[in-house]
């Protein structure tokens, strides 16, 4: 199945004063497309926006230079590294996330009990991918988890780095309020509902590299099969095909993720809040059939051969179990 498109342009014109129709048949357009929001969730754990606020142009402008970070050596990425925080902020090496499949029987007896054809790869290790961690928004000024809102780490010699990260943090973010805010109506619930619960959240922008050059064999897995936990989940559009996701019905469906669009699926904190209403969606990256066909077409226009994902993860500033 294809997952809904949502444009989110007429919800942002309506809270600006901008609707073009009469109030009434404004305002039940625009709760026909919370509906739609809050159903997908519901039905299927992800959907599909499209945010005019979150260009194309964006999204490549912040590819190209996270790909240019994590195409230097692996020593001078080392240097970002910062293990005693539990690398929340800056650089995490290749090797070092492990699969929850490889380390969780609940989650392996999970897989066993999946259809063959809906199962996913067996990573043969830990994950052969990097991770940058980039705090996004405002912090709560104490807290008692300093790793997670601990000041950011910027490379050197990126001097357009830290605003690259913010603005496509910050855009992205904007977009899963916007969802939150739909969802919350779609679901009955007041506008903010969601919302007022991710007011100093520690929300991350977390990219992650994985070379091509070294690892791009069919099959290989670059993320093994996991939820997040988090509120919700918003991925970017990736220059190499490879992200799987399943849908709330066990469903395993490739991701096409159309230019100018994000993807958002839910976090185990919104299966929390709906008490199990919207199940935490599961996915992984692995190198598929597209993803050889994608180097190959890279490999002939001289262009990089790291995979970049640029996933934000959106928290709850409060205990929400």
């Amino acid at each position: 199945m294809d997952l809904p498109v949502v444009d989110l342009a007429p919800f942002l014109q309506a809270a600006a004063g901008d609707a073009a129709a009469s109030p009434a048949e404004a305002e039940e357009a625009l709760r026909a497309l919370c509906a739609t929001v809050s159903a997908s969730l519901r039905d299927t754990g992800a959907l599909l926006v499209k945010d005019p606020r979150c260009t194309a142009a964006d999204n490549d402008r912040f590819l190209d230079v996270v790909e240019r970070y994590f195409a230097r050596s692996d020593d001078s990425k080392r240097l970002q590294e910062r293990p005693h925080l539990h690398y929340q902020v800056g650089v995490t090496p290749e090797g070092v996330e492990v699969p929850r499949s490889l380390v969780d029987k609940e989650m392996q007896d999970r897989i066993k009990s999946m259809p063959e054809e809906f199962q996913p790869a067996t990573p043969k290790g830990p994950d052969p991918k990097w991770r940058y961690m980039w705090r996004v928004g405002p912090r709560p000024s104490n807290t008692r988890f300093k790793e997670l809102n601990a000041e950011p780490v910027i490379p050197d010699g990126l001097p357009e780095w830290k605003e690259t990260m913010d603005s496509w943090g910050s855009k992205m973010i904007s977009a899963i309020e916007v969802v939150a805010e739909m969802a919350a109506i779609g679901f009955g619930l007041s506008k903010d509902a969601f919302t007022s619960l991710m007011k100093e959240g520690p929300h991350l922008l977390a990219p992650t590299g994985s070379n091509l050059m070294r690892h791009g064999f069919e099959g290989t897995v670059f993320a093994g099969f996991h939820y997040d936990l988090n509120f919700l989940t918003i991925h970017g559009r990736s220059r190499f095909p490879g992200l799987n996701i399943w849908l709330s019905n066990g469903k395993k469906m490739e991701v096409k993720v159309p230019v100018g669009c994000l993807l958002i699926q839910s976090g185990k904190q919104l299966e929390w809040l709906t008490g199990g209403e919207c199940l935490a969606g599961m996915h992984e990256v692995v190198v598929t059939k597209r993803t050889l066909e994608a180097i190959e077409l890279a490999k002939e226009q001289n262009r990089s051969l790291w995979r970049i994902s640029s996933t934000v993860s959106t928290l709850s500033s409060h205990d929400v179990c």
